[in-house]
């Protein structure tokens, strides 16, 4: 009877031990954290809008030649400044001098022409007077009056002929001496030479289009960038805007600008249509030069500690499955808020402007430091492990 009192104890507390020491279960770990976040927070947002452009001068002239002929002298070379009216190159003058020699030769050949018709009118004149007076008292025939005064309309149209013809060689004198003068090319404004395109000896023909002899800037102080700007950003610019620039020649330096000018005129290129939209700068210490590429921007709206949230966060859709979600009326932006217990809210939100990363929020149940979802993890999946039935913490679950 002992020996089996004592069997019946040694089995129980093997099963005891048994249970204690082989009776684990299967759980699953509790769910990682399935989607990547971002806190909300306050700051500044600017929106702007990016371009290229080039560095011009406010006002480029182009000097050409209104006659051909060689090039005699240059007065002028690049980057020489120059006051209007001064000279900056002269053509070879003889042949015009040859031209308004010849003009004023014909002019007093004309001249002394109607002093000739002059005197024959005044003579023919007064023969028709004899004529009429004899014809009067009967001592000539009609016949010799009505000569005499056709002699007489005939000089009269001879000498306002010749007059005419002065008024001509007149005109064609005053041609020589104009295209005599437009030998000396002098500059319309003052500035500087920016470009030269002759040298001493070389012929310009001014035939069929002005030659361009010179480029001069107006004022090198004041310049502009001209930049094309899309059509879909054009709608938020306008003049008086701020802008700012950079050029290669200048690394990490920015340059501040103002819009000046949007202008009307489309360009397409290529079915892509672009606006002229001119930045004015002010280079009173010169170091833009003309043609430099820049790098544009302009602000177009800015705002100063507001609620932003990421624009990410717009675009996530989650993948919901067994997930549970608070349902809140949807709407066309909406957010998506990962609350403490890891569920996720729907919270509608109306958007001010939007930056290439974050948009402000204008309307919506946020706050600074919601935790909004942004993505899903990737490999976000559950894991099974054995965990003993019994610990010193209780039950800690078991496996669906």
């Amino acid at each position: 009877m002992r020996k089996g009192k004592n069997r019946l104890i040694v089995l129980l507390s093997l099963g005891t031990g048994v249970a204690l020491g082989t009776g684990w279960y299967v759980r699953q770990d509790p769910l990682p954290e399935r989607y990547q976040t971002a806190s909300i927070k306050r700051g500044p947002l600017t929106r702007s809008v990016t371009a290229t452009g080039t560095v011009n001068p406010v006002t480029t002239v182009q000097v050409g030649s209104d006659v051909s002929g060689p090039i005699k002298e240059l007065f002028v070379d690049f980057n020489s400044p120059v006051k209007q009216g001064q000279r900056v190159a002269q053509i070879d003058p003889r042949p015009f001098l040859v031209k308004v020699q010849q003009a004023e030769a014909g002019l007093s050949t004309t001249r002394a022409e109607v002093d000739k018709d002059q005197a024959d009118l005044t003579f023919k004149q007064q023969v028709r007077t004899r004529l009429r007076a004899l014809r009067e008292r009967k001592l000539v025939a009609q016949q010799e009056v009505d000569a005499a005064e056709r002699d007489y309309a005939q000089a009269q149209a001879q000498l306002q002929l010749d007059r005419a013809r002065v008024a001509q060689n007149a005109a064609a004198l005053e041609e020589a001496r104009v295209n005599l003068g437009y030998t000396e090319i002098t500059s319309p404004v003052d500035g500087v030479v920016v470009s030269r395109n002759v040298n001493v000896g070389q012929t310009v023909a001014a035939s069929f289009q002005t030659p361009v002899l010179f480029l001069i800037a107006q004022d090198l102080t004041k310049m502009q960038v001209n930049t094309n700007i899309s059509e879909s950003d054009i709608g938020g610019l306008c003049p008086g805007q701020p802008a700012s620039f950079t050029v290669d020649a200048y690394p990490g330096q920015v340059f501040p600008g103002t819009v000046a000018q949007v202008r009307n005129a489309p360009l397409t290129v290529q079915n892509v249509v672009t606006y002229d939209v001119l930045i004015a700068v002010d280079n009173s210490e010169l170091e833009l030069k003309p043609g430099m590429t820049a790098t544009v921007t302009i602000t177009t709206d800015q705002r100063d500690n507001v609620l932003r949230i990421p624009l990410r966060a717009l675009r996530f859709r989650p993948e919901l499955g067994a997930e549970a979600v608070r349902d809140t009326p949807a709407e066309s932006a909406t957010v998506w808020v990962v609350e403490p217990d890891g569920q996720l809210q729907r919270v509608a939100v109306q958007t001010g402007i939007q930056t290439e990363q974050y948009a402000e929020v204008v309307a919506g149940d946020l706050r600074e430091g919601d935790q909004l979802a942004v993505a899903v993890r990737h490999g976000a999946q559950p894991s099974a492990k054995l965990q003993p039935f019994f610990s010193l913490a209780g039950p800690r679950g078991r496996a669906k």
